[in-house]
């Protein structure tokens, strides 16, 4: 990438492909910088922070920034039946996560809970294809075997997105 200064115009002109911070404002890529990269750094560091303990069981989801009317607020995730666990270490990571950047990046956690899925029950309830049973029959009645093993090759590929 070559970059060029034309007097004329007073202005830089940078030849080739841009890369995406490149052409962003200014004032986006501050927003950027500062949102990103708190919530980077955190999934990062996410085992410092929490422990061995906790990390099995939660992770952070987002990040919402201090604005006029309420505080910063780390979202994180933590598997059904923990969330006691993660309550009571509640304020020893918000110490550790501040103390690692220096200044109050987060004010307050908040727990989601989710449930973590259960593979034997999707594999008895689950079919190897999406195709509904009418469909089957029709894929069934086409003569052409090229075409009808795509279209059942497509329906498994379709269930498994």
């Amino acid at each position: 990438m070559n970059s060029k200064n034309y007097n004329k115009n007073n202005r830089k002109f940078i030849q080739g492909l841009r890369s995406f911070k490149d052409i962003l404002p200014s004032k986006l890529k501050r927003l950027i910088n500062k949102k990103g990269q708190i919530y980077s750094e955190t999934l990062d560091n996410w085992r410092y922070f929490v422990g061995n303990d906790l990390f099995d069981i939660s992770f952070p989801k987002s990040f919402k920034n201090e604005n006029k009317l309420g505080s910063s607020c780390l979202t994180i995730m933590v598997k059904r039946g923990n969330e006691v666990n993660f309550e009571y270490s509640k304020n020893l990571v918000i110490e550790k996560i501040n103390s690692y950047f220096g200044y109050d990046a987060v004010q307050s956690i908040k727990l989601v809970s989710f449930e973590e899925k259960n593979d034997q029950y999707t594999e008895k309830y689950s079919t190897n294809d999406v195709t509904i049973n009418k469909y089957k029959k029709q894929i069934s009645d086409i003569k052409n075997e090229k075409i009808k093993n795509s279209l059942i090759a497509l329906s498994k590929v379709y269930k498994k997105k």
